[in-house]
């Protein structure tokens, strides 16, 4: 089980992107590996702003409709007990300047049994996730 945040969709679908040509690379792997993919709609939420922001508004929506339908995709969705974790991530971790979309991204996998993260920033690790790749 990996869970996918934000950089790995930014990355796999703005060519321009550093980290690009490694995305598509691991992703590759995930399909070869037919690892099961697990994200969350605060994850998307943030994904497809900046896919709004760094390609074209009409591209963001076309890559949300592909994703929301994907059966390799399972979408999390946070409760007030994951939220308030979050909380408690946040202030624990604040001196990493970890966002809060990653802290719920924390509690979630956490909820789930996920130990490995598909990311390209080090909050996942810094907090005792395994990085995928």
């Amino acid at each position: 089980m990996i869970f996918i945040d934000t950089g790995a969709f930014v990355a796999r679908y703005v060519e321009r992107d550093q980290y690009h040509g490694l995305a598509k690379d691991l992703w590759g792997r995930i399909a070869v590996e037919r690892l099961p993919c697990f994200t969350s709609n605060a994850v998307l939420a943030e994904t497809l702003t900046l896919l709004g922001r760094r390609a074209s508004y009409p591209f963001a929506a076309a890559k949300a409709r592909m994703l929301y339908a994907s059966e390799a995709l399972t979408i999390l969705r946070t409760d007030r007990d994951d939220e308030l974790l979050a909380v408690e991530r946040f202030t624990k971790h604040a001196d990493l300047h970890v966002s809060f979309v990653d802290c719920l991204s924390f509690a979630l996998m956490e909820r789930e049994g996920i130990s490995r993260a598909f990311a390209f920033d080090q909050h996942f690790s810094l907090v005792g996730f395994r990085l995928y790749g």
